[in-house]
């Protein structure tokens, strides 16, 4: 099988790799579609980020969705030809944290297309992957391009957990690429009354809109547009920073109300924070961290369409033009998410 593998900043390429039969409780999938993730652009772009740096050749992605192909003893519930969204999270159930309810913290976390562990945990940019039956989620009446959303809907569902309650609130996301295009829309199903989201990029805004955003604002182009809501110790009850840039995370600072909740989502390395700030009007700066329970919730949510991915997927490429792909990912003026074509079904 032909698997997309990055070996350092700018340098993809598809190779072969083996493939290997489904051991008991696993599955074979055949990949159909793929998503790239802003981390798998960091891989592309910068060969890491932060201090996470790659080490050897890796397989890319993490959001796939796939035809079963194969099924391995001792596995029910699945039948041959079945569209399944694949979740990429394998924690250890054996590891501390997975037993109190925290399995994406668990040490022994295998998430796809990762760098953080060495040796690197191999992605599913592939056309053929072995997975454990536990990560399959049948996806009947979805296409495989809704199905492979299911892990970008994952992520802003757990942020949502981590801010708690926001009916009726107003709330202020930083950074609208597909993560705070989904944060808007999951925020109107969750009953906020209002939302304000920023970016750099116009067309990212445009869709903001077009998700639900009450106010749009290009920080770019009017670097003061959010001063009014810094008044009076700020406007918002809560923020979702999605750029993972540290002007965002100041402004969110400045513009969410005393005893408001921050969570960071976004992933850009370590930033210096005002911490008069934070401590003058009691801030909850709160990290959210990938997911893993909520991934059933977001096949389910999209199966009875109370959240509408479809408009977010704006381009997509054979997997074998995968570095095209990436090239087109990487201008935010043209693309918001890329997804990957592997052919199956």
């Amino acid at each position: 099988m032909k698997a997309i593998v990055i070996h350092g900043a700018r340098d993809l390429r598809i190779e072969e790799r083996k493939t290997h039969a489904p051991g008991p409780g696993e599955v074979a999938v055949r990949v159909a579609r793929g998503g790239i993730c802003g981390t798998d652009l960091h891989y592309y772009q910068n060969g890491g980020f932060g201090t996470v740096k790659l080490r050897e050749p890796m397989i890319l992605g993490h959001e796939v969705s796939g035809y079963v192909e194969a099924l391995g003893d001792e596995v029910a519930g699945l039948a041959l030809g079945d569209l399944v969204a694949v979740s990429p999270s394998r924690p250890d159930w054996h590891d501390p944290y997975a037993r109190e309810g925290m399995p994406q913290h668990s040490a022994g976390m295998r998430f796809y297309g990762s760098a953080m562990k060495f040796p690197h945990v191999q992605g599913a940019f592939r056309q053929l992957l072995l997975v454990r039956l536990e990560q399959c989620v049948k996806a009947d009446g979805l296409t495989p391009a809704e199905a492979a959303m299911a892990e970008p809907l994952s992520v802003v569902l757990h942020a949502l957990k981590q801010m708690g309650d926001i009916n009726g609130g107003r709330v202020l996301v930083t950074g609208c690429g597909p993560i705070g295009a989904l944060a808007v829309l999951a925020l109107r199903r969750a009953g906020a009354a209002e939302i304000v989201v920023t970016d750099v990029m116009e067309g990212a805004l445009k869709l903001a809109r077009s998700c639900g955003a009450d106010c749009a604002v290009n920080v770019a182009t009017d670097p003061d547009a959010l001063a009014p809501f810094a008044a009076n110790k700020g406007y918002f009850h809560a923020a979702v920073e999605c750029a993972g840039a540290a002007p965002a995370l100041i402004s969110a600072i400045a513009c969410v109300r005393a005893r408001g909740v921050i969570v960071q989502v976004g992933l850009g390395g370590e930033v210096s924070v005002p911490m008069d700030a934070i401590v003058s009007k009691e801030l909850e700066i709160r990290g959210s961290f990938r997911f893993h329970f909520e991934f059933p919730t977001a096949v389910e949510m999209m199966q009875k369409r109370l959240i509408a991915v479809a408009p977010l997927i704006t381009q997509v490429f054979p997997f074998i033009d995968a570095v095209e792909a990436f090239d087109f990912a990487s201008d935010r003026n043209l693309a918001l998410k890329v997804q990957l074509e592997f052919g199956a079904g």
